[in-house]
């Protein structure tokens, strides 16, 4: 199970949808589906979950220089796709993110 969630986004927009919503926004694995997800996370933190969402983001193409010899080399790949899941929970349930209870 611990392999499904992989780390909590603690972003602006994050923050804003925990205070706004009582929304929390996690990196899981790509295979994962939203039953695992849920099973994973209420029974990390002890809470009951009444949606979730899930994205897809697509790795995008990088392109990089490198200087060997008199010679530049370019080559060009793509980062890797993962997995955002939003999930939304009960009124007065809690993760407390911040002070590492992840």
């Amino acid at each position: 199970m611990s392999d499904i969630i992989l780390s909590p986004m603690l972003t602006e927009k994050s923050n804003s949808l925990t205070e706004q919503f009582n929304k929390y926004v996690f990196k899981v694995n790509l295979n994962a589906n939203k039953l695992q997800i849920k099973k994973a996370l209420e029974k990390r933190f002890d809470v009951k979950i009444t949606k979730i969402s899930t994205i897809l983001v697509k790795g995008k193409s990088k392109n990089t220089t490198v200087k060997s010899g008199g010679h530049v080399i370019r080559t060009s790949g793509y980062r890797e796709s993962w997995k955002k899941a939003i999930i939304s929970l009960n009124e007065g349930d809690k993760i407390n993110l911040i002070e590492g209870e992840f």
